[in-house]
């Protein structure tokens, strides 16, 4: 609507400040809605990481995707597309979610492609790169043939105490 008034931040910046439901989908400005991460914050990886793990394990795509989002246009330019990526797959499994097959394939896909040029930002923050790549390559697929996907988180990193990172698929 033409001339509506726009949330905006202390900066003068737009923000959206409707409330949100877990998928992320607006509700009403006064309802209930679930709580968000603050834009723009500055977390080092490893607590973007556990930050957007236990979004994502809560089943809480959108939010994780936002705390990923706030790394990828934080965090130094040779991360961009591992945060970039990370974004990706958590708001293509957002869409998935939601039902939205083209969307969740589009967003998934981009994701992988998005991880497949992270390298050496991914093996120094323990994100499990190939498992990544292959979980969003194969809801890809699944989504944009219409097949039901499965919704279940992938681990972003390897195990607590080292080792190889475990394959980003379903525990």
């Amino acid at each position: 609507m033409a001339g509506a008034a726009r949330d905006r931040d202390e900066a003068g910046r737009p923000r959206n400040a409707r409330p949100r439901d877990a998928l992320g989908r607006p509700l009403p400005h006064g309802s209930a809605g679930e709580p968000r991460a603050p834009e723009g914050v500055v977390r080092t990886p490893e607590a973007t990481l556990r930050e957007a793990q236990a979004l994502l394990d809560a089943g809480r795509p959108f939010h994780a995707h936002e705390v990923l989002e706030d790394a990828w246009k934080t965090g130094p330019d040779d991360e961009r597309d591992l945060w970039r990526g990370l974004a990706q797959l958590a708001v293509g499994l957002t869409h998935a979610a939601r039902g939205n097959g083209p969307g969740a394939a589009t967003l998934l896909a981009r994701g992988a492609r998005s991880l497949g040029t992270a390298g050496a930002a991914a093996a120094r923050h323990g994100v499990d790169l190939a498992g990544l790549v292959a979980w969003g390559e194969e809801l890809s697929g699944a989504a944009a043939s219409g097949a039901p996907v499965d919704l279940t988180p992938p681990r972003l990193t390897g195990p607590a105490g080292g080792g190889a990172p475990v394959v980003g698929r379903p525990r």
